[in-house]
């Protein structure tokens, strides 16, 4: 791209001078043909606005970002479950003690050492907790089905923002396709005024201003394919390959409503977003419910089982005279064997304030949740209301602008004709020519904003999913993950094997 740029400054300052001939004309025009292709990859295979949207559905990093953690949130479900299960322990402990005692009336001092060693199980059960882990429980599983709405939200985020990606590298090729056939229509009308200047058929000002034309067209084109590479990074940040061969793209007209209630009617229904807001407004009165399950007594069971075996040995602390143990020390040694069991019940009576202020708190989150619903409600419906308009303006539009440029182009194909029997001037062609060319690329945009606009129009209604959309390759289904792990009793591995 910097060597194009070189040759369009190349060849306007050496028009200029008119030092340059037709033939290296020729040639700098197909160096630029060479240098705009060499910028965008070549393939044989054609790319499509459908498999774009497949490769970002598979590729997002955001979107396997939200998909992780749709898993881990499918974890709080059997952590909750926990509550009520048993916890199972191995105990043991070891003790050695070690004394020496002197005695008074001449008694021996007497020496003692005494060992245990035990194992045991210890189980705890606890039978009621207040409603507490039930509620633990409906309060993880509406977590699960918000995130899994996130996750919805986030893929038509994803798929929206590969349809635009893709539509904008296609409008910007486009515009600098027009661009670079303006120059080149620039570069001929420089040539024809210096031709008819020389002949005494135009003047000065002729040249100057196809030249001025000519230039500013150069930079215009610069812009243009600096453009190009900015959409095309942006594609592939969003898709996660480089753009090919880029097919023109429609709107997903089948998932369009017919009407504007219609569509507001779909999205308070479906969008996800509202509906990742109504479950979490679930799980908020569960956790009211448990946080008051904290006051309500509970119950428990205990039970142990124990394996200890113990020795004791002792030596000296005879009388005088008497060697009461023959010299062999007193060796005891004991293996015993316990089983314990036993129940408790805990009535809450006064808990410092802690568990009123927590279940008030929960109330007030409650609260804040279900004045998060209605203004989600409201963004959906503002949403759905100015994509529907930037629609059907889109379409307006394209009737509009194809309209100008035919018309555009019949008035600069008969302004050439007048100026080739004097009855116009080059600025006369300049100016039609510039009105050719705004009006086509004012045409590409519309075209880029009709197919944009639909897709935004779906998107508002809860409706561009990989599912709808049908399109290739395998569909993440979050229910399967969840299905394995939300009644898992044991295990350190993923689904996954990780």
């Amino acid at each position: 791209m910097v060597a194009v740029v070189a040759l369009l400054h190349c060849d306007t300052r050496c028009l200029r001078f008119g030092v340059i001939g037709l033939r290296s004309r020729i040639w700098i025009t197909a160096a630029l043909v060479v240098g705009v292709v060499a910028s965008v990859p070549a393939t044989a295979a054609a790319e499509t606005l459908t498999g774009a949207l497949a490769k970002a559905y598979a590729n997002s990093q955001g979107l396997n970002s939200a998909r992780a953690q749709l898993r881990a949130t499918d974890e709080n479900v059997p952590q909750a479950r926990a509550g009520l299960r048993p916890f199972v322990s191995g105990v043991g402990s070891a003790n050695a003690t070690r004394s020496r005692t002197t005695f008074g009336d001449d008694i021996s001092s007497q020496t003692a050492r005494t060992e245990s060693i035990g194992f045991g199980i210890q189980l705890n059960q606890t039978l009621f907790d207040g409603f507490q882990t039930p509620n633990n429980v409906a309060a993880a599983q509406a977590q699960v089905r918000a995130s899994r709405e996130n996750l919805a939200n986030t893929e038509q985020n994803t798929l929206f923002d590969a349809a635009t990606a893709y539509m904008d590298v296609l409008r910007d090729r486009q515009i600098a396709a027009l661009r670079r056939q303006n120059l080149g229509f620039l570069q001929e009308q420089v040539r024809a005024s210096r031709a008819r200047f020389e002949v005494g058929e135009g003047t000065r000002t002729d040249v100057a201003q196809a030249e001025s034309q000519q230039a500013l067209a150069t930079a215009l084109l610069n812009s243009a394919l600096a453009q190009v590479a900015s959409s095309e990074a942006t594609y592939f940040d969003v898709v996660g390959n480089p753009p090919r061969n880029l097919q023109p793209g429609r709107a997903p007209s089948a998932y369009i409503p017919k009407s504007l209630d219609s569509a507001f009617a779909i999205s308070q229904r479906e969008h996800p977003a509202i509906l990742a807001t109504l479950a979490a407004v679930d799980a908020a009165a569960f956790q009211v419910k448990s946080a008051e399950g904290a006051l309500l007594p509970t119950l428990s069971l205990t039970g142990r089982v124990d394996d200890t075996y113990a020795l004791s040995e002792s030596r000296g602390g005879d009388l005088p005279g008497v060697n009461s143990s023959l010299g062999r020390p007193s060796v005891n040694t004991q293996n015993q064997v316990s089983a314990t069991i036993g129940a408790q019940l805990t009535i809450p009576i006064y808990q410092g304030g802690r568990a009123s202020s927590q279940v008030r708190q929960s109330k007030e989150v409650l609260g804040q949740r279900r004045i998060e619903v209605d203004g989600t409600r409201d963004q959906v419906r503002t949403a759905v209301a100015s994509a529907w308009a930037q629609l059907q303006a889109a379409r307006a539009n394209i009737t509009g602008f194809q309209a100008q440029a035919r018309a555009a182009r019949l008035a600069l194909d008969g302004v050439i004709e007048e100026r080739n029997v004097g009855q116009r001037t080059t600025l006369d062609v300049l100016d039609a020519q510039a009105e050719v060319i705004s009006a086509q690329i004012l045409l590409v945009g519309s075209q880029r904003d009709e197919v944009v606009a639909g897709y935004a129009v779906v998107s508002a209604t809860g409706r561009l999913s990989a599912e709808r959309l049908g399109l290739a390759g395998k569909t993440y289904k979050p229910e399967e993950h969840y299905e394995q792990v939300h009644d898992k009793w044991y295990g350190l591995r993923t689904p996954d094997g990780r």
